[in-house]
């Protein structure tokens, strides 16, 4: 396998139009990095030019020590999944899967003994004689993920192959292709603007908006620790909880204030307001940091709009005077809705964000 290195690679299509700007990370051999955000903040855009299949507009991709920017795709020693899978419908699933190695005039008996391989390791063995049109969407998908596996490539690049599949079959598919970077010990960069996918196959997640790379770090540190409020918006279902906030001062001691109700503050986050200039902040908390109650700190007092249950727990959507937020409680009596409910924030778990620039300030 390899490792590959971005350096400052930047994408400007028609002129004008940033995709991506400086994005500069490294993959490290044999990891699983994902890319992921909102449609067009730049991830396909960036695998692409890894394939291949994009000019750099500037900046310089390394794969190993090795240069790429000149080197054409079928010289890069890269195998790529497409969203659509992008089989030949008049081959069957072994000429499909052949069809490269063929290309690249392997020995015939080198490349029958690659296929069943892989078709042995996907389950796929049954499919081979058959022909794309009939095999499931899943069945599809394995096929182009063997394409790929028999090549043997030095990187995987996966772009979105999961998205055209049903929610059940996206998690199998999920554990499938997890197991098989932890069996071929690949170098894998996959793409998805699932931040769940993300979360539960990376161990390097790169976040990326509007063509900015926002935060590189493992799922645990996006999760507890986002750099801005777009990644702690982003990561996470449901997403954080965000308030903006007044400072006040009570004898000394900072606080912060909404609407009508006080919030204190644990020693650290009194330590970042004393440094902090400005005299608003915006106050992120997840769901499952607000508790319902009356026997907490910080308590507000909301209205119930929508209460979803969810198996072993429920989403509270919950609303004050100018303020809507959701709590999750593990509540057997659940309230109903448009009842007046307490609850109470674990500031503890809570982070405070610039209120201009959205970063991270704790």
């Amino acid at each position: 396998m390899a490792h590959v290195n971005l350096k400052d690679v930047t994408k400007i299509y028609d002129g004008d139009v940033l995709a991506v700007e400086k994005a500069n990370f490294q993959i490290s051999d044999e990891s699983f990095t994902v890319l992921v955000g909102p449609s067009g903040c730049g991830k396909s855009t960036i695998l692409r030019m890894i394939a291949g299949l994009e000019e750099i507009t500037e900046g310089d991709i390394y794969i190993d020590e090795e240069r790429i920017n000149d080197i054409p795709p079928k010289d890069r020693d890269i195998a790529m999944v497409f969203q659509n899978y992008a089989l030949y419908p008049h081959m069957t699933v072994y000429k499909n899967m052949a069809f490269g190695l063929k290309l690249r005039k392997y020995p015939k008996q080198e490349i029958d003994q690659r296929v069943n391989e892989v078709a042995d390791i996907l389950n796929i063995s049954h499919l081979l004689n058959r022909k794309p049109k009939h095999l499931s969407g899943g069945e599809r998908q394995r096929v182009a993920v063997g394409r790929a596996i028999v090549r043997q490539p030095k990187v995987f690049l996966f772009d979105e192959p999961l998205s055209n599949l049903d929610a059940k079959l996206r998690v199998q598919m999920r554990m499938e292709i997890s197991r098989l970077h932890d069996r071929l010990k690949a170098t894998i960069v996959y793409v998805t603007h699932d931040q769940v996918e993300a979360m539960t196959m990376g161990d390097q997640i790169v976040v990326l908006n509007e063509g900015k790379i926002q935060q590189i770090a493992d799922p645990g540190t996006l999760y507890h620790k986002p750099a801005n409020q777009f990644v702690g918006g982003f990561i996470g279902t449901p997403p954080m909880n965000f308030i903006d906030t007044h400072i006040e001062n009570d004898n000394g001691t900072p606080k912060l204030r909404f609407e009508d109700y006080s919030i204190e503050l644990n020693s650290d986050l009194q330590t970042v307001l004393n440094d902090l200039s400005e005299s608003s902040v915006t106050l992120g908390i997840r769901p499952e940091d607000i508790h319902v109650g009356e026997n907490g700190e910080n308590q507000v007092l909301t209205q119930v709009e929508l209460v979803e249950p969810l198996g072993n727990h429920a989403l509270l959507y919950l609303r004050t005077e100018k303020n809507n937020f959701v709590a999750q409680s593990s509540l057997v009596n659940l309230p109903q809705h448009n009842t007046p409910l307490t609850v109470s924030f674990d500031i503890d778990k809570a982070h405070l964000f610039h209120p201009e620039t959205g970063d991270l300030l704790t």
